[in-house]
């Protein structure tokens, strides 16, 4: 840390304190959360329910355990389908005192292959200061930093602790968050608060804490091109007419310039990212092949946070396996495109549908399908919780915090600042470029979700001290 930083330290939080607590149920920590690990808790159609009920229901316990007396597992329908079960609870401030919001989710994603994995999926396994667990990372271990820090506060502060704090653990996040809305809408005034902590982001690097001060936003939808009623044999007919896959792969080509960055008129686009990311070291985070050149212009880190991205993520056509020689009628791709901050989705993706039907390869039939639709996101970092969130981080750290972007897209943040224009919102996280969420073999730095603990803890100290200015 700086020493303006170490000159600044606030009065009335005793950071050796609150480490020490910390320190003392970390084991404590660490097996709550290997329990965690163990529950298969996925949101989606083809998994079981149960075991998302199952999920809650921990969670549940371990927020009970904590002496909230309150706790209630909520769902809301939408379109006649019910959501996943979230967790809520809280504890009124007192007077004066702010109130605030603690977001994590328990549910996870499918482990995948599971041949790709080390060890089983659903074991929690500690090797060379990692957990390994389908949900370690994403967003168990969110869910044990809301509830270490809690704790560990609860036993510093005990009856001085005035903050009002409320628990918000959602049950359907990896599969798109479909009722969240709803959610906040059918439960406004038991979920507002002056505060929100979502963490469900990433630090820097081992060593070095991060605020997540920026959002892509995200827009995508699907491209079918046609240029015959049916099928015909391609010894017979090609030549004379490209079948319908190459000319989807010629649309796709437009998408990119020369260079590789997107080139859809109307987009917006900075250059502003202040973190230098060392072009090595985004290869080795990204798992780039040697020899393959970066795409775009300008600094790694706005090609990430503050420029448009684009890929394609889907594309319909028959496997190699199962092909024939025929002229194919129709190919469908699927984009997803990460919008800068201040982009507004709708124009995107009204910029997007110009292009392609602009951009239509020999005449063919395009079809342009919107799809889902979010909105990007930006910190104000002079805020005072965005100030005691980074002094809270440096301090657990040691080091100063960066103010980093993402280039991901948390879509239902939008709905949080729509439904509460007046909360200042904290994005925090306890991974870091290994931990490989969604990915086999995620996995969890437990030295650092320690540090991760810690700072949450000083946070919530510090607003319990000072209130917000």
């Amino acid at each position: 840390m700086n020493e303006e930083q170490i000159q600044n330290q606030p009065e009335g939080v005793d950071a050796a304190a609150v480490r020490s607590a910390v320190s003392g149920s970390f084991s404590q920590t660490v097996r709550e959360l290997k329990e965690l690990v163990s529950i298969p808790g996925i949101a989606w159609e083809a998994f079981d329910p149960n075991q998302l009920e199952r999920s809650a229901d921990a969670v549940c316990a371990l927020i009970a355990s904590l002496g909230l007396d309150d706790v209630k597992v909520l769902r809301v329908d939408v379109n006649g389908k019910t959501g996943g079960p979230a967790v809520v609870a809280s504890k009124a401030p007192a007077p004066g005192k702010p109130t605030i919001l603690l977001y994590a989710h328990h549910d996870v994603q499918p482990p995948g292959e599971e041949e790709l994995w080390n060890s089983k999926p659903f074991e929690a396994v500690e090797r060379s200061g990692r957990l390994y667990g389908r949900g370690a990372a994403d967003d168990k271990a969110g869910i044990m930093a809301h509830i270490a820090s809690y704790r560990a506060v609860q036993h510093v502060l005990g009856n001085n602790f005035g903050l009002g704090v409320t628990f918000f653990i959602e049950g359907e996040e990896e599969a798109g968050s479909p009722t969240f809305r709803k959610f906040l809408e059918t439960h406004r005034e038991l979920l507002r608060s002056d505060v929100i902590v979502v963490a469900d982001s990433s630090n820097w690097k081992v060593g070095v804490p991060a605020l997540t001060t920026s959002l892509r936003g995200l827009v995508d939808g699907t491209i079918e091109v046609r240029v015959l009623e049916h099928a015909v044999h391609s010894g017979m007919f090609g030549g004379p007419v490209l079948d319908a896959p190459t000319l989807l792969a010629r649309l796709i080509s437009t998408l990119h310039n020369e260079v590789g960055d997107v080139a859809i008129d109307g987009l917006h686009s900075g250059d502003d990212a202040v973190v230098e990311y060392p072009e090595a070291d985004y290869r080795t985070d990204a798992s780039v092949l040697d020899g393959v050149q970066l795409a775009g212009t300008g600094s790694i880190a706005s090609r990430l946070w503050t420029k448009p991205a684009l890929s394609i993520i889907g594309i319909d056509a028959p496997t190699v396996a199962l092909s024939s020689n025929t002229l194919l009628p129709m190919a469908r791709a699927k984009f997803s495109l990460r919008l800068a901050p201040g982009q507004d989705p709708e124009q995107a993706m009204q910029a997007v549908q110009r292009h392609v039907e602009e951009h239509a390869p020999f005449g063919a039939q395009v079809t342009f399908t919107p799809g889902e639709m979010g909105k990007p996101f930006q910190t104000d970092t002079s805020a005072s919780a965005a100030q005691m969130s980074l002094w809270s981080l440096g301090e657990a750290w040691g080091v100063n915090a960066v103010e980093a972007g993402m280039g991901g897209s948390i879509p239902f943040i939008s709905d949080l600042t729509e439904i509460y224009p007046e909360a200042q919102i904290l994005i925090t996280g306890v991974e870091d470029p290994d931990s490989r969420a969604h990915s086999a073999n995620e996995s969890l730095h437990l030295a650092e979700f320690e540090k991760a603990v810690v700072a949450q803890s000083l946070l919530l100290a510090r607003l319990n001290s000072e209130g917000l200015q």
